[in-house]
C-alpha cells in the first residue's frame, strides 16, 4: 500500500477596507496559489481586488475570481443593497476580475454594465444573457454625484485588448486592474514595505506589461490630462500610495527602455468581422515567437490618435481587410498617412465579400515603397488548419525579415577564435517531418543527439523562429529521418529551400506514412518515431527532449551525412 497525503485545502480569505471616501475595497486574498497565465510561476499567491463607489449612485468596479463564489458575493451583499447597485465597471474581461458578472447580475438585473466595446462583446459571449451595458471611450465620463465623477481611460492590450482604467475625480483615486499590479499576497493591503514587494512587481510587469511597453508609454499619455493621482487601486497585490511616484516610475523608465530596443510588428483588423479573429491570433502566434513585439489593434474601437501612434512606430505593418464603413476607411487613411518606407507590409483578408480589397490595398503601401514581407493571405471560406498554419508562418516570415538585420550583426559579434573553435562541433544531418491532421512541415537539422538509453531518447536543438516550433509541443509526434553520407544533397538543397507561408514542403518528395501518421522520407538512410516528451528553454531555441517509439534502417552498411562547419555562429 501507498501511503498519500491529502491535498490541503487552499487558503481563500477576504478582507474589507475603506480606502477613500465612500470607497471601499474588497480584497479576496488567494494565499497559495502557485501559477497565473499556466506559464508564470508565483512565490506569494495573488488577490484579486474589486471596489464599491457610493455616491449618489453605486458602483462596482470589477467583482472577483469565481473560487470565491459565495463568500465574496455575501459579503458584497453585506456592503450594498443589490436593488441599489446601479453600476457595474468591467475594467477588463480576464475571468480572474469577470468571473462573478453573471452572479452579481443574477442579483442584481437592472445593473447597468460599463465597459469598452471590446469588453461588452467579449461578455456577451461570456454570460449568454442581454444586460444594460453603456459603452465608454477614451475620456468619457459618469457621475456617480457627491462629487465622485469617474473618467475612463482607454488601455487597450493592458494586458488585455478591452481594458479600460477608471479615475475618480472625487478622491484621485486610479482604478487599474491589471495594470500597475503584483501577485503579492500580504496582509497589509498598501505598498508599506517596497523593497518586499518590488521583485514581484518587476516580475509581474516583465511577465504581462513588458510585452506591450508602448501600450503602457501611450496610456501614460492619455493619464497626463488628469489631476495628479493620489492612490493607485490595482486588481491584484497592495494598493500603491505610500511609495507611488516610484511605482509609476518604474513603469515608465521600463517601458521606454523595452519600447526603444524592440521592434514592433502591428496587425491592424476589424474585431469580430468575418474570419479575422481567427487569423490575427494566428499570425500573431507566428509573429512572436521570433522575438519582434505584436501589437493588435481593432480599428473599429480605438480612435485615430491610437492607430497613428501605432503606425508610426512599428517596424511593420500586417491589415486585415476591414469592413468598407467609414470609421474604417478613416482608419485606413491613417495607416497610409503614417506609413513610410522603411516598414514592411502585409495583408490577410478577413473573408467577408464586401470588404475592402486585399490586392489594391497592399498595392498602396507597395506605391508607397513599403516591403510586403508575405503574398496576401486569402479567405474564402471558415479557416481551415491548412490556412492558420499559412497565416501563422506569414507572421514568422515577417518577424524574420524585420530581425535580418540583428541577426547578421549577432552573427559578425561572436569573437573570431571562439567562433571558429565552436565550428569544430560536428553533427550529423536530419531531416524533421511531421503530420498535425492535414497540415505538415519539415525541417533541416544537426543539432540532434541521443539523449537516453532508458527510455531510448533523443534531443533536437529547433530555434524558436522555425516553422515546425508548432509541430513540436509535448505529446506530439513526429519522424527524425537520417540522412545518407552518399545521398543527402537532394534532400538537403529541398528542404534548405525558403518555402512561402502555407507551402507543401512535401511536393515532389517521396514519401510514406509512418505509424504516428507522419512522413517518412523515401531516400533516408533511417529514421526514428518519436514523441515530444519535454522542451527546455535555450534562449534562442527550444530543446526538444522525445521519446523513441520505433525504427528502421534502410541501408545497414550505410554512413550518416556528417556536418563539418567552419564556424559556430550559423548552422
Amino acid at each position: 500500500m501507498i501511503a498519500t497525503t491529502a491535498k490541503r485545502p487552499a487558503r481563500l480569505t477576504l478582507q474589507v477596507l475603506d480606502i477613500a471616501a465612500d470607497t471601499t475595497a474588497i480584497r479576496c486574498l488567494d494565499w497559495d496559489r502557485d501559477r497565473f497565465d499556466i506559464e508564470f510561476a508565483l512565490e506569494n499567491g495573488t488577490t484579486y481586488n474589486s471596489f464599491l463607489i457610493q455616491g449618489q449612485e453605486i458602483a462596482l468596479v470589477d467583482t472577483s475570481h469565481a473560487k470565491f463564489g459565495d463568500r465574496y458575493l455575501e459579503q458584497l451583499w453585506q456592503l450594498v443593497n443589490p436593488r441599489d447597485l446601479t453600476y457595474l465597471i468591467v475594467s477588463h474581461t480576464e475571468p480572474d476580475h469577470s468571473g462573478l458578472v453573471k452572479a452579481v447580475l443574477a442579483k442584481a438585473p437592472h445593473v447597468t454594465v460599463v465597459a469598452s466595446k471590446v469588453a461588452l462583446q467579449f461578455l456577451a459571449d461570456l454570460i449568454h444573457q442581454p444586460f444594460s451595458q453603456r459603452q465608454v471611450k477614451n475620456g468619457d465620463r459618469l457621475d456617480l454625484g457627491n462629487g465622485h465623477v469617474l473618467e475612463f481611460v482607454m488601455a487597450p492590450n493592458l494586458h488585455w485588448p478591452d481594458t479600460i482604467l477608471t479615475f475618480d475625480h472625487g478622491t484621485q483615486t486610479l482604478f487599474t486592474c491589471d495594470v500597475f499590479g503584483a501577485h503579492y499576497c500580504n496582509d497589509d493591503p498598501y505598498d508599506s514595505e517596497p523593497e518586499l514587494l518590488a521583485p514581484d512587481f518587476k516580475f509581474y510587469y516583465d511577465c504581462l506589461m513588458g510585452p506591450n511597453a508602448r501600450s503602457v508609454l501611450s496610456a501614460f499619455k492619455r493619464l497626463e490630462p488628469l489631476p495628479a493621482i493620489q492612490q493607485v487601486a490595482t486588481g491584484h497585490g497592495p494598493f500603491l500610495k505610500h511609495h507611488l511616484s516610484r511605482w509609476l516610475e518604474n513603469y515608465r523608465t521600463w517601458s521606454q527602455e523595452q519600447a526603444k530596443a524592440a521592434t514592433t510588428v502591428a496587425i491592424f483588423y476589424a474585431g469580430g468581422y468575418g474570419y479575422a479573429n481567427a487569423l490575427v491570433e494566428a499570425i500573431e502566434r507566428g509573429a512572436a515567437k521570433t522575438g519582434v513585439v505584436v501589437e493588435t489593434m481593432d480599428v473599429l474601437t480605438v480612435e485615430p490618435q491610437d492607430v497613428r501612434e501605432l503606425a508610426e512606430i512599428a517596424a511593420g505593418m500586417i491589415i486585415g481587410t476591414p469592413p468598407t464603413t467609414a470609421a474604417a476607411k478613416t482608419a485606413l487613411s491613417t495607416i497610409r498617412a503614417a506609413a513610410h518606407a522603411k516598414q514592411a507590409i502585409g495583408v490577410f483578408e478577413s473573408g467577408v465579400p464586401d470588404a475592402e480589397p486585399a490586392y489594391p490595398l497592399l498595392n498602396q503601401f507597395r506605391d508607397a515603397g513599403l516591403t510586403p514581407a508575405f503574398p496576401v493571405i486569402r479567405v474564402g471560406a471558415a479557416p481551415t488548419d491548412a490556412l492558420l498554419q499559412e497565416a501563422e508562418e506569414a507572421g514568422t516570415d515577417m518577424g524574420q525579415w524585420l530581425l535580418r538585420d540583428r541577426t547578421v550583426k549577432q552573427m559578425k559579434a561572436l569573437d573570431t577564435d571562439l567562433d571558429k573553435a565552436l565550428g569544430r562541433l560536428s553533427g550529423g544531418l536530419y531531416i524533421i517531418t511531421a503530420q498535425k491532421g492535414p497540415i505538415n512541415s519539415a525541417m533541416l537539422a544537426s543539432w540532434v543527439s541521443q539523449a537516453s538509453t532508458e527510455p531510448l531518447g533523443v534531443s533536437i536543438a529547433v530555434a524558436k523562429d522555425r516553422a515546425i516550433e508548432s509541430f513540436l509541443h509535448v505529446g506530439d509526434t513526429f519522424v527524425l529521418n537520417v540522412l545518407e553520407d552518399e545521398n543527402y544533397q537532394p534532400l538537403m538543397r529541398h528542404f534548405l529551400k525558403r518555402f512561402p507561408p502555407g507551402a507543401d514542403r512535401f511536393a515532389h518528395i517521396k514519401t510514406y506514412a509512418a505509424a504516428n501518421g507522419s512522413p517518412i522520407l523515401a531516400d533516408a538512410l533511417a529514421y526514428l518515431e518519436c514523441t515530444v516528451a519535454s522542451r527546455l528553454d535555450a534562449h534562442d531555441h527550444w530543446i526538444v527532449y522525445s521519446t523513441v517509439d520505433s525504427g528502421r534502417v534502410s541501408k545497414p552498411d550505410g554512413l550518416t551525412a556528417v556536418h563539418h562547419r567552419k564556424v559556430g555562429n550559423h548552422y
